[in-house]
Order: structure tokens, then C-alpha cells, then sequence
């Protein structure tokens, strides 16, 4: 059945991305219609720690993590892990993240990951006051911690390459320091890093409906239909989706970790993969949460979500198909239990989700290598919700066929072409 009318923009995707992306377009006078294979937040921007994690500007593929990676990649409970059945799959993948590793990869991937944060940090605050979103932001700093000076003393690097590009940070060197900004963590941390500026939504999937709120109060459209196959001509893009065909003029596709197979019928073939998540949210309880606390080395985090408190985080590389391996997010917990004794960690829900991730730890913004009127924007691993405001700025200046705010070239679909 063929849908009446030509839309002027049609965005696949109504994850943070997709939904930053339409809000955006939308601004610009453009009528916008998402589709979306299964509802609003349905997916990854769910259950996701709800942070904007501008701070982290250092990429995942640094130098020297190849070595590390063996340890880690054999452990299947440890932070970072390769599930055997799926390890002849993401060989390609992490030989390309091996190449990105390389240090004058690197450097230049560092660049543009700031690039890309600076401009969403200040995107976001343009995006709250578009829909009145204030009360759905929580501006309670971040707390990294340490067990010990020889791990603290490891991490100066990495702080000092936040601080040559603006990150405002206190660190800490007692217990005692770590407990004036947040009480209840075992003395085991002695040391510790803070980012006061650091931002946390309320709850990801809230935030997330209430920017659809908003676009369709303006007039959009969300349908709730699979797409599976792009034609494309001189000026007009058709879709196929399970439900009807739709007609565009431009086509966003924003699915996440089901990008992929969309820009292959395109006639791209993209190195997307995923890196699995797993969390537990526990129920509201009597620990005093103040800020949001990242367990660096144990690959983690523990944050506040609605009236609750969610323990989640590591990666697990097991493609989208793999069942899920909840013993990874019992780990976690009794993991935060131990280092947060007061914590309740009774009566929580578990959840899983798919990072969709590109090997330089960058994301795709560009069009596609076989028309301009299609448009990607995907692969933003742990940091789609950190980028979305950013990504949707760029995405419209990519449309407009404008000069955009910062160099695109790393963010290119041709880097993997």
C-alpha cells in the first residue's frame, strides 16, 4: 500500500537520536515523520545510565589497550568481554578498533570526540529550553573513584587530556574528601576525580517522551512500523516498511544498532556492531545518592533514575541475536553492594540493551556514499544520549547543505568505505 503524500523528511528511528533529530528538523519548518520498530525510547535510550557524559572525551580505542584486551576479552563476567559463539564475528570489528588504537589514530579521534562534546554540551542547554525541560535535568556533578594511588596516579593522563579541553574537574586524594561530596562508599576508594558541571536526565526514557511530546504537539508523526528496504532516485527517496511504502525527500536513518542493515540496502556496508549493557534498577530506598558515581576500573556505574537508583554498565561483544547473560548484571550489583554497603540492593529489575558501536569510538554524521538525500547518524556506542542534542544540530546543517559547526571529516561514512 503506497502512503499518500511525499514527506519532506522521514527519520527512522525514535531513540534519543531519532527523536533530537526529528525535534530539530522540525524547528527548521520541515515536516518530519519517524518511524520506529517498536515505540518511543523502546530500545537502548531506556535503559541507559541517563547521563551526559561530556566529560569523557577520551576515546575507548586508546594505546596500549590491545594489551589489556586479552585478559579482559576471557573473562565472561568481567568488564569488558567477548561471548565465545560470537568471536569469529566481531573479528573484522576489532581489528579495525585495533588500527584506531594506534596513537596517531587516536589523536585524532580525541580531537573529534571533543569536537563533537563541546558542541552537544552546548546543544543540550539550546534543547532544554526549546521544550521546557529544566525539570528533567539533574545537576549533581559526577564522582570517579580509585582503590588505591597507583590506580588514582594511572588515571592523571586521562585528566589531564579532559583538562586541556575544558573539562572543570576536582580531584580527590583521601577518603575523607570523597566522603564530603558522597557519603557510604567503602574506604577501599582512597582517591578519586569530580566533575561538578556533569548532567544527568531524570530518567532517559521520561526525557526521551518528553521530547516526542513535544514534536508532535508541533505536528509530527510517530508510526510505529519496521523499515526494511530504501530505493532511491534523483529526487525522491521510497520506503518500504512492514506496515505501508513511504515517499520522501530525505531520509535520517537514526536506528541505533539496527542501522546497519538499513545502509546496506542502501548499498553501504558499515562496521556497526554492538557492545551489550547490562543493569539492574533498583526500587527508591534511604541511600543518600548525591551525584553520579562511575567505578572506573570495574567498568560501571551507579545513578539515580526517576525515584530509583540503576547499577549498570561493562560491555559484552555478542552481536544482537545472542540470549542475554543476566549473570553479568548480578555481578555488577553485588559489586555495588560491597562498595556501597548501605545499598539496598533488593526487588531490582534487570535490563539489557545494545550500544551501537563503530570501532573509532566515533559515530557516523554524513551522508550516504550513494545519495545526499539520505543521511546517517548512528554508532554513538556508550554516548548516544551525551551527543544526541549535537548530533541532531549537525544533522540539520547536513540537510540544509550548510557549513557545520565543527570539521565532519571523522565523523565520515567514507572512513569505513
Amino acid at each position: 500500500m503506497k502512503h499518500q503524500g511525499i514527506h519532506d523528511v522521514i527519520v527512522i528511528g525514535a531513540g534519543i537520536i531519532g527523536i533530537s533529530i526529528a525535534l530539530k528538523l522540525q524547528s527548521e519548518g520541515l515536516q518530519v515523520l519517524v518511524l520506529e520498530r517498536k515505540g518511543v525510547a523502546a530500545e537502548t535510550s531506556a535503559g541507559n545510565a541517563g547521563a551526559f557524559a561530556f566529560a569523557d572525551v577520551v576515546p575507548l580505542a586508546t594505546p596500549g589497550i590491545m594489551k589489556k584486551a586479552p585478559k579482559w576479552l576471557f573473562d565472561p563476567l568481567g568488564p569488558l568481554s567477548l561471548r565465545p559463539a560470537y568471536a569469529f564475528n566481531i573479528l573484522p570489528w576489532m581489528l579495525r578498533f585495533w588500527r584506531a588504537s594506534r596513537a596517531d589514530r587516536y589523536q585524532a579521534a580525541l580531537v573529534a570526540q571533543a569536537n563533537l562534546m563541546a558542541l552537544s554540551k552546548d546543544a543540550l542547554e539550546r534543547q532544554i529550553r526549546a521544550v521546557n525541560g529544566e525539570a528533567l535535568i539533574r545537576r549533581e556533578g559526577q564522582l570517579q573513584l580509585y582503590e588505591g594511588k597507583a590506580e588514582f596516579q594511572a588515571s592523571l593522563a586521562s585528566w589531564q587530556t579532559r583538562k586541556e579541553h575544558g573539562v572543570i574537574f576536582e580531584l580527590l586524594e583521601s577518603p575523607e574528601a570523597i566522603e564530603n561530596i558522597q557519603p557510604g562508599i567503602h574506604p577501599r576508594f582512597t582517591h578519586g576525580g569530580y566533575t561538578p558541571e556533569w548532567k544527568n536526565v531524570v530518567d532517559p526514557a521520561q526525557w526521551t517522551q518528553h521530547l516526542a511530546d513535544q514534536f508532535q504537539k508541533n505536528g509530527g508523526r510517530i508510526i510505529t512500523s519496521e523499515a526494511y528496504r530504501i530505493d532511491f532516485k534523483e529526487n525522491i527517496v521510497e520506503l518500504k516498511s512492514d506496515s505501508c511504502d513511504y515517499q520522501c525527500r530525505n531520509l535520517v536513518i537514526a536506528a541505533g544498532a539496527w542501522s546497519k542493515t538499513l545502509a546496506q540496502s542502501v548499498g553501504d556496508n558499515l562496521p556497526l556492531d554492538t557492545e551489550r549493557g547490562y543493569n539492574t534498577t533498583l526500587p527508591a530506598q534511604d541511600f543518600p545518592l548525591k551525584t553520579h558515581i562511575t567505578f572506573a576500573h570495574h567498568g560501571f556505574v551507579v545513578s539515580k533514575v526517576g525515584e530509583g537508583i540503576r547499577v549498570g554498565g561493562a560491555v559484552e561483544f555478542a552481536g544482537l541475536k545472542l540470549k542475554p547473560n543476566y549473570r553479568r548484571a548480578d555481578v555488577l550489583l553485588q559489586k555495588a553492594a560491597s562498595f556501597l554497603p548501605d545499598l539496598d540492593i533488593r526487588f531490582g529489575k534487570q535490563w539489557m540493551g545494545f550500544r551501537p558501536s563503530l570501532p573509532d569510538s566515533l559515530p557516523v554524521i554524513d551522508y550516504s556514499s550513494k545519495s545526499k538525500r539520505i543521511i546517517y547518524a548512528f554508532g554513538h556506542g556508550h554516548l548516544g544520549l551525551t551527543q544526541s542534542a549535537g548530533t541532531a544540530e549537525l544533522v540539520s546543517d547536513l540537510l540544509a547543505e550548510k557549513k557545520p559547526q565543527i570539521p565532519m571529516k571523522a565523523y565520515s561514512a567514507a572512513r569505513f568505505l
